[in-house]
């Protein structure tokens, strides 16, 4: 069976590599980079399965890249988690806009995470009749 590809995009290191740990100890292939512009270099690249996007960037916010990702055409299908400390409603609602697939808060429990992967990734290969 083929892993699944999950890009993480997260500044802070150990965060990232907390993630990466997480990811890849449930067999994903995990790629990881720290800032929007790099995050959407990579999906252009090579785009993911599923992409775990902090939106606290130093370079563009997690929203913003959310919005490119979802407004191309290539890469709109491609489920995204928002993973991040902004917690009120109003950082919710904008998320749902931008259409981000699930808007988690930190700290976060690693089995909600993986719960929410598993579920948009299995959605995803329906979809795909995978």
């Amino acid at each position: 069976m083929e892993k699944n590809r999950i890009l993480v995009v997260e500044d802070e290191e150990s965060l990232l590599k907390l993630e990466s740990i997480l990811f890849t100890s449930k067999g994903y292939q995990v790629t990881g980079v720290r800032g929007g512009k790099e995050a959407l270099a990579a999906i252009a690249e090579q785009a993911p399965d599923l992409i775990v996007l902090d939106l606290m960037l130093p370079d563009m916010d997690g929203f913003e890249v959310c919005r490119h990702i979802k407004e191309n055409e290539a890469t709109r299908v491609i489920p995204v988690v928002m993973l991040t400390a902004k917690k009120s409603s109003r950082d919710l609602e904008h998320g749902k806009q931008v259409g981000a697939d699930a808007y988690i808060t930190k700290p976060f429990k690693s089995v909600k995470v993986l719960e929410v992967i598993e579920e948009l990734l299995g959605n995803q290969q329906e979809k795909e009749g995978r």
